[in-house]
């Protein structure tokens, strides 16, 4: 069986549709994904690891990675910027791991507009209902801070038809496996099986040959 590529796999929501447990859930139960590391110019806090929670840069060598075309995608907020490092998401897919990256609407398009074979997850509670009980139930905000992020997902929510799949996530378990189910069912793409295309397609010719 010949090498298989991995897929590129963005993964976008609303602020408490619990995208990081969904992500971190499907990590733990299958063992064929990795998760982007993105680069940033923040200063790494008590804890944080080069390489492991962010690669850090200065201003001037991130600025330097964006000259070089060497970022999927990048982004300033803050003052501080923000992106993924191509070169470690090719790694990851050339060993076959299914990359997943966790990052915004705006950041999501950017991807799939450089890499069209990237595949686009949206992730969503059943209801709004369920966003804001969520988003209360944290007890980390106050109700200011919660209405502002009710008030961003009506404008992400414009943004859902440009995905590729919606993904309700309700029952965590059932949700995961949801989204391993989509995910793994894009390596028997047509598209992304050229290379087995392309050799059996040789082996069958022999046949027309005599051989």
């Amino acid at each position: 069986m010949m090498a298989e590529k991995g897929i590129l796999v963005v993964v976008s929501g609303f602020s408490g549709a619990g995208k990081g447990t969904l992500i971190k859930r499907l990590m733990e139960k299958y063992d064929n994904y990795a998760l982007s590391i993105s680069a940033t110019t923040r200063d790494p806090r008590p804890g944080e690891e080069n390489g492991r929670e962010y690669f850090f840069h200065t201003k001037k060598e991130f600025e330097e990675l964006i000259l070089q075309d060497a970022l999927v995608e990048y982004a300033q907020y803050v003052e501080n910027y923000y992106g993924t490092p191509k070169a470690y998401v090719e790694k990851q897919l050339n060993k076959g791991k299914d990359v997943i990256l966790e990052i915004e609407i705006q950041g999501a398009l950017k991807v799939k507009e450089k890499r069209p074979d990237t595949l686009l997850i949206f992730v969503t509670p059943p209801s709004a209902e369920e966003l804001k009980r969520r988003l209360v139930g944290r007890g980390t905000e106050t109700m200011e801070v919660i209405n502002s992020r009710l008030a961003r997902a009506f404008e992400e929510a414009k943004g859902m038809p440009e995905y590729d799949y919606i993904l309700i996530n309700d029952q965590l378990e059932e949700c995961v496996d949801r989204m391993h189910g989509i995910i793994q069912s894009q390596h028997d793409r047509a598209k992304n099986c050229q290379e087995f295309i392309e050799k059996i397609t040789e082996e069958i010719a022999v046949f027309q040959k005599g051989e």
